[in-house]
């Protein structure tokens, strides 16, 4: 049951062959695609756009991790955003890097120590992916700022109505 983008993780499976699938998607970049420079480290750090369509009818929060499994740690946090409102279908590019972003959400620690994004910034060598996983959720949770990853996903264990992930690639090369 692993999503990617068009397909979807879901305990409320409808059986209903022609029910539209929870899908993220950033209008900076496709699905496996290269994220632009902008959006990383080396360029001006600001959070991508993202939209997504297609929720759960029951959902009344969302919840969204940004991960690369490639880190040499073996898994490097760059985000965490939550109590994203039910009704909220985007993110704009740039979300301030504050605990609470009024209409927005709340935000995590991501591992570079810092509330808000942290873009990509990968050793020199090889590309790495980054995993945008939303999570749509049945409650709103009453979660305080600076959760880390594992923190928000033990809270909002057993109210994960269905999640989706978008990847985007990136690689530092000479000169950047």
């Amino acid at each position: 049951m692993k999503s990617r983008q068009g397909s979807t993780i879901s305990r409320a499976a409808t059986g209903d062959s022609r029910a539209a699938k929870f899908a993220l998607r950033s209008s900076a970049f496709a699905d496996g695609a290269e994220i632009p420079v902008v959006f990383t480290a080396d360029g001006a750090d600001r959070s991508p756009p993202l939209a997504w369509e297609s929720a759960p009818e029951a959902t009344r929060e969302f919840a969204l991790i940004v991960n690369d499994p490639d880190a040499p740690s073996g898994n490097w946090i760059h985000w965490v955003l939550y109590r994203v409102p039910g009704e909220r279908r985007d993110l704009p590019q740039g979300v301030p890097g504050q605990e609470v972003v009024e209409g927005i959400g709340t935000q995590g620690l991501n591992d570079f120590g810092s509330v808000g994004w942290g873009g990509p910034s990968p050793p020199r060598g090889r590309s790495h992916r980054y995993r945008f996983r939303l999570l749509a959720l049945d409650a709103p949770l009453a979660l305080r700022p600076r959760l880390r990853a594992a923190e928000l996903l033990e809270a909002i264990r057993g109210h994960v109505l269905a999640e989706t992930i978008l990847t985007g690639n990136y690689q530092r090369v000479s000169g950047r």
